[in-house]
């Protein structure tokens, strides 16, 4: 649950953004998308490795 403090002074839109830049940072919706399908450590092992071999690979054409 995210507990936001607000002043009396201060507006609801100030509030709002406040609660979506805490909402985004404690990560809540990737946590739900993980959630709704379950993938064994070999596969997520396995994607991160093909996205880092993807990144070095493109940089490496910028520099070449």
């Amino acid at each position: 649950m995210l507990i936001i403090d607000t002043r009396e002074s201060e507006s609801l839109d100030k509030a709002l953004k406040k609660y979506k830049k805490k909402y985004e940072k404690a990560g809540i919706i990737k946590e739900l998308r993980n959630r709704q399908s379950f993938t064994k450590k070999s596969v997520r092992r396995r994607t991160t490795v093909l996205k880092a071999i993807y990144k070095n690979n493109i940089l490496l054409e910028n520099e070449g």
